[in-house]
């Protein structure tokens, strides 16, 4: 498997110079029955789906057809990891790094693709999951005000919006709701049939919506439509767990219903934390998707199909900044609204 390896550690080279394309041509059909563990078949899965991004998008327009060298064993693998064959947030974030040193400081080597805009984006989303997930494990409202105040540091120094964008569109624009590719892409050797998924999305983090379902904050319509969808390109563990606690007793309703008036405060504490991420991300978008893609259209980028479509459309397939807002009012109006004190010492009475 050393030619996928070589095609993804050296993918930004090789789009840049137009090679991918022929390269991807000469490659061998390979089974992937010799990756024998969980580790092999996540760096297969994130390898191949990078090449695939690479290989669509390289010329900045449709390529309808994924090659059998590429489809076929991104097929199977993704039949075995539970995952759909395209490159997802669980890939080129939750897969895609190591510790430079193992017994030292946080200090973090991403395996595909290079440059400064690249490795700053996916180091920014990774260090929300992983502050997320102490916050899940802990429950504590400081844990979100962590993930802010990382994406603020983190994006300062390392993404350059313009940069930022162009990764952005190589790499997370997926073959769904996308107007270049808009019967979606054919898997040579494993469909007649082309294929519609999405691509990398924020909304695939299972962290955030984990938060969600332990908050009760319930997405309705065509958000929660698509929140609930996203959980189809997430680990299978991940997906459970989040199913398992949406159908948990509410947190919420338990809350509303004792006079307990700091379980009260400290619930609003995190859906007020929750909602403040929100409008953070929201502005964040704003700033390095929005803004610079108008810019590209502008210009008249040569990715202009797949710039212009991000424009008003989320990676995932949403309409970004309606979806947006739309999950952080939600988030919102889950807030429990303050009771007259003499309502709680009234409720206190009939409980006693």
């Amino acid at each position: 498997y050393r030619v996928w390896l070589d095609l993804a550690n050296n993918l930004t080279q090789l789009i840049e110079s137009r090679k991918l394309r022929e390269l991807v041509h000469k490659m061998p059909v390979l089974s992937p029955h010799l990756l024998n563990n969980h580790r092999e078949l996540r760096l297969a899965h994130l390898a191949l789906g990078f090449i695939s991004m690479g290989y669509v998008w390289q010329e900045g327009q449709h390529e309808p057809i994924l090659p059998k060298a590429l489809a076929w064993p991104y097929w199977l693998i993704s039949r075995r990891l539970g995952l759909p064959p395209i490159l997802t947030y669980a890939d080129s974030v939750l897969a895609n790094w190591k510790l430079k040193d193992p017994t030292g400081n946080m200090d973090l080597i991403f395996s595909f693709p290079g440059g400064e805009s690249c490795r700053g984006f996916f180091t920014v989303s990774l260090l929300v999951e992983m502050a997320a997930s102490t916050g899940i494990k802990v429950s504590k409202v400081a844990k979100l005000r962590l993930i802010k105040i990382t994406c603020f540091v983190l994006d300062a120094d390392h993404v350059e919006p313009n940069a930022f964008h162009g990764t952005l569109r190589i790499f997370v624009s997926g073959w769904r709701d996308n107007p270049m590719l808009p019967r979606g892409l054919l898997y040579e050797g494993v469909s007649n049939e082309p294929i519609l998924l999405s691509g990398g999305s924020a909304a695939q983090s299972s962290a955030i919506q984990c938060f969600d379902a332990l908050l009760c904050i319930q997405h309705e319509g065509e958000t929660g439509a698509f929140l609930t969808r996203m959980r189809d390109y997430m680990p299978p563990a991940h997906r459970q767990l989040i199913e398992t606690l949406s159908v948990c007793p509410s947190l919420r309703d338990f809350i509303t219903t004792c006079s307990s008036s700091d379980l009260c405060q400290a619930y609003n504490s995190c859906v007020s934390a929750l909602v403040d991420l929100r409008s953070y991300h929201l502005n964040t978008v704003a700033k390095y998707v929005i803004v610079p893609g108008n810019h590209a259209r502008s210009m008249g980028c040569p990715l202009r199909g797949v710039g212009t479509a991000l424009n008003s459309t989320g990676t995932g397939g949403s309409n970004l900044m309606v979806f947006l807002k739309s999950v952080r009012n939600t988030t919102q109006r889950a807030l429990i609204l303050e009771r007259p004190k003499h309502q709680e010492k009234h409720e206190w009475n009939a409980a006693k």
